[in-house]
């Protein structure tokens, strides 16, 4: 058993583990993920962040959710970035590799992360919502009284008919409040339950509630706290410029034996 430090962030109530493997001290896994991950017999969390090295930018975010599968990941990219800064890999700007591709981020004055996400190009319309992939699938269904509803049922509903059952697709439910704002609500695959917050579905939403007038920058709110959405839109599909601002706090700090 070797002894390995972790630290627990938290994004809006999404929650991580973040380990810094520039060292390669563990071998990024499935089984790994899933052992680290689990709530009763783990260290419990959203997903598995590992911190390695990259020779062409500050560092490389290693990403998994808690069933070992992997994806961008918007709030889990937040907590990254300020733990990298904990490690001295950066000031206050910083380029990173994700699993889509290289990210730019900015920790701002009030310490909360400003985020770039990748450019979208479309956002399509199937029988059951909206589809934006930001990174990781998203469907949103447009409600109202979203704190009514029964997320994890409805949401796994969707996440495991016949069209999605095979790769998965995260459910959002979006209401559209007053002041250019939304309030969101999350099933995510991987997850496979709902979770407080979710980034990459929090942009993927407030994208698509631009056909409903939205502009930006789109307030939103979830369940574990609020969020900010701004975005420039260059053609009638086509979303340029899109940043995800957002707390990302550490939580606690420990370690884990792994075999």
């Amino acid at each position: 058993m070797t002894p390995v430090p972790f630290y627990k962030y938290q994004a809006t109530g999404n929650d991580f583990i973040l380990i810094d493997n520039r060292d390669m001290i563990v071998k990024p896994s499935i089984a790994l993920a899933q052992k680290l991950c689990d709530r009763k017999f783990g260290i419990g969390s959203d997903g598995l962040i590992l911190i390695q090295k990259h020779d062409k930018s500050d560092f490389e975010m290693v990403f998994f959710n808690p069933d070992g599968s992997q994806s961008l990941c918007g709030n889990g990219s937040r907590c990254a970035v300020n733990f990298a800064h904990k490690l001295g890999l950066l000031d206050n700007k910083t380029t990173f590799l994700a699993y889509d591709g290289l990210h730019e981020a900015q920790i701002l004055p009030n310490t909360e992360v400003r985020l770039k996400m990748s450019d979208v190009q479309n956002v399509s319309h199937l029988a059951d919502g909206t589809f934006v992939d930001t990174g990781s699938p998203h469907l949103m269904v447009f409600t109202t009284e979203v704190l009514k509803h029964d997320v994890v049922e409805e949401g796994k509903l969707v996440r495991y008919n016949d069209t999605f059952k095979a790769k998965g697709i995260n459910v959002n439910f979006v209401e559209i409040k007053d002041n250019n704002s939304i309030f969101v609500r999350t099933y995510e695959r991987g997850v496979e339950n709902e979770t407080l917050s979710c980034g990459t579905g929090v942009t993927a939403s407030a994208l698509a509630a631009t056909e409903r007038g939205l502009i930006s920058p789109v307030s939103v709110s979830t369940k574990g706290g609020n969020l900010s959405v701004e975005f420039e839109k260059n053609a009638a599909t086509e979303f340029i410029e899109i940043f995800l601002i957002g707390p990302a706090n550490e939580v606690f700090s420990g370690s884990i034996d792994i075999d």
